[in-house]
């Protein structure tokens, strides 16, 4: 073994423990105590050692919402894996419910991904950015794809959006052609319009509200069992979606 592959896998196993010290941060104590100071100290190292590692704190949060990401995508995976590409209602309702059940199993990965937006001017590595997109995103994405692709009713007419909303959907609309494209799914533009875009932007909107307010316990009055009140919500937008 050459000096430079020692090196090269030694600087390997120190960026596997920072990040495995910076989630343990994360999960015992919430998004804000996850510093490049506590991880230096429980790692019996100095800070600046850790500016060989990444440029700033900002950059550590950005590769660790990856790493969360990474894995929130793994079990929606595992989840689908079970159920046949057939079976698109299924595959909605499992992709669904498992987002949830992620979210209030880790609430401060969620809190992190979901509810901590990046500071302003922060440039992430594109590798970062393309394993968030690549990893969480995708499997939502693939399953929409799957959906459409195979002509079931969730599409809607353009005119349907309000004209204030068009030019930013457009843009949420090629992004999500792109990225269902890349997951393997053949869907042509015909088959994914600024209408159809809107349908699926409110399907995220009201599912990320829902599970948002019971991680957070906001409900606008005590529940006792939020689940009920979920399946309801996802019965209502199946149906909405024309599923």
């Amino acid at each position: 073994m050459t000096q430079a592959t020692r090196r090269e896998r030694d600087r390997a196993a120190t960026d596997r423990e920072i990040r495995q010290q910076a989630r343990s941060l994360l999960v015992d104590d919430g998004p804000a105590a996850v510093t490049l100071r506590a991880i230096a100290r429980e790692l019996g190292i100095t800070a600046p050692a850790l500016y060989r590692y990444y440029s700033s704190r900002e950059d550590l949060i950005e590769h660790l919402r990856a790493d969360v990401c990474a894995d929130l995508a793994a079990e929606l995976a595992g989840g689908l894996s079970a159920l046949a590409e057939t079976d698109h209602v299924g595959q909605v309702l499992t992709v669904c419910r498992g987002f949830r059940r992620w979210a209030l199993a880790h609430p401060q990965e969620f809190t992190l991904v979901f509810a901590s937006p990046s500071p302003p001017g922060v440039h992430c590595p594109v590798s970062a950015q393309e394993q968030v997109r690549d990893s969480f995103g995708r499997i939502f994405l693939t399953v929409a794809g799957r959906v459409l692709a195979n002509g079931l009713p969730i599409t809607r007419p353009d005119h349907d959006v309000p004209e204030v909303l068009v030019a930013d959907l457009t843009h949420f609309r090629d992004e999500l052609l792109l990225t269902i494209t890349e997951s393997g799914v053949d869907l042509g533009a015909d088959q994914l319009g600024v209408g159809t875009a809107y349908v699926m932007l409110q399907f995220w909107v009201r599912l990320y509200g829902q599970v948002a307010l019971e991680v957070f316990g906001q409900f606008p009055f005590p529940v006792s069992d939020a689940e009920p009140l979920f399946e309801s919500m996802l019965t209502d937008l199946v149906r909405d979606v024309g599923l």
